[in-house]
């Protein structure tokens, strides 16, 4: 089973989500996931997902508005 690790960063000013998000991503293990539950849609952050080798989807959160759940292309 994969680890999951979780952060929130609701109601946080830009850039500091993207900033919360992108560090959490440096020390992603290879099977890793990574959840973030978040209160808006991240855009500017997908490109740079696809960039990176990252997949992501976004869900409908039950905690939060989005839940942005993210893992390393294999």
């Amino acid at each position: 089973m994969a680890e999951e690790t979780v952060i929130d960063v609701q109601g946080l000013d830009p850039p500091e989500p993207m900033e919360r998000i992108l560090e959490a991503l440096e020390i992603l293990g290879p099977d890793a996931v990574l959840r973030v539950k978040i209160h808006r849609e991240p855009f500017p952050l997908y490109t740079i997902l696809q960039d990176s080798g990252f997949e992501y989807r976004i869900d409908p959160g039950s905690e939060s508005l989005f839940e942005l759940v993210i893992t390393k292309k294999t």
